[in-house]
């Protein structure tokens, strides 16, 4: 069995085997160049005393701005759905398509022993891939983490970590599921895709944020959020003096504003052209500055549960693609 799925998908393994290599050889050479001027931009600070204006007085050329390298990175974000699509889908639907499945389980295979060492390696083989590429991303993120202190942010949370693998072995799982259900390779792929894309989306917008509580900070509206480092922003607004939370209205030192809808600024405080006069006088009246926010130290337990998360739907999959098999005539 293992000989005939590694015939079935050598020449696509070794695609995906060429395309990683080149991927890391890639990452390598830009990564070591980011992070030698992440390190000098570090020591030139600490002589002159300028570290807290770093993100503003260094570039990494593979930066969000102007590197193509950067955007590959963002791309990673569908190789799950690859493997889930062109190597998941088929998986059972080509066999029933071309009726070789029905001469496999006439011999001494059984359709469970089948189907459990391709499902097996397939997912294996996912896992690898999707790990391989995470520790990529992340690795070579480094640099612009301590940079701009963002990973936890939607997009960048995504990328890193071990979230990937729980991807990747899902979208194998759920290819593997649509082609037993469905029976036919184009249309598994489709549903496939769909169905990959609608949890994902899900997850991130939806359900993500409710992993642990959230944590609520109030602040004087004359100061900047004092939080520093990584934190995943999730509102922010005003408290006002009767103690209603707003996110209508912005107060801090770099920004005042009032979107439609929001309650009125106290006539004795309309903004004003100094910002920081407006600012005093809302202090004085009651009104603070609130952020709920998830703090940066969550970033790995929000990385175990998300892919917990995507494991046990895998394996709900699973379950439900051999009770599908089961269910059917040979």
């Amino acid at each position: 069995m293992t000989w005939v799925i590694w015939r079935q998908y050598r020449v696509t393994a070794a695609i995906a085997g060429a395309m990683l290599a080149a991927s890391a050889v890639l990452f390598l050479i830009t990564g070591l160049h980011d992070a030698a001027r992440w390190h000098a931009a570090l020591a030139s600070c600490a002589r002159n005393g300028t570290c807290g204006n770093l993100s503003q007085i260094v570039s990494l050329t593979t930066g969000p701005v102007d590197g193509p390298v950067y955007t590959l990175t963002i791309l990673t974000l569908a190789v799950p759905l690859l493997f889930g699509m062109f190597w998941g889908s088929p998986a059972v639907a080509r066999e029933r398509e071309t009726g070789t499945v029905q001469f496999a389980w006439t011999q001494s295979v059984t359709r469970w022993r089948w189907l459990s060492v391709k499902t097996g390696w397939l997912l294996l083989a996912g896992a690898i891939f999707g790990g391989a590429v995470a520790g990529l991303v992340t690795w070579w993120y480094a640099p612009l983490n301590a940079l701009h202190q963002n990973q936890f942010q939607p997009g960048s949370f995504d990328l890193q970590g071990i979230v990937p693998i729980g991807y990747a072995v899902f979208a194998v799982a759920l290819g593997i599921a649509a082609g037993a259900l469905i029976g036919r390779s184009l249309p598994a792929l489709a549903v496939t895709a769909g169905v990959f894309l609608a949890v994902r989306l899900a997850i991130t917008y939806w359900v993500r944020v409710h992993y642990i509580p959230a944590v609520t900070t109030i602040y004087s509206v004359t100061q900047n959020f004092p939080l520093k480092g990584t934190y995943w922003q999730l509102a922010r607004g005003v408290v006002l003096p009767g103690g209603q939370l707003t996110t209508s209205l912005i107060a801090n030192p770099g920004s005042l504003q009032q979107y439609p809808g929001a309650p009125a600024w106290p006539a004795s405080c309309q903004p004003a052209q100094q910002i920081s006069s407006t600012l005093t006088c809302l202090a004085r009246l009651g009104y603070r500055s609130f952020m709920t926010y998830q703090p940066g130290y969550r970033f790995w337990p929000f990385q175990f549960i998300e892919t917990g998360i995507f494991v046990v739907l895998a394996a709900a999959l699973l379950g439900v693609t051999f009770w599908s098999l089961n269910r059917r005539d040979a």
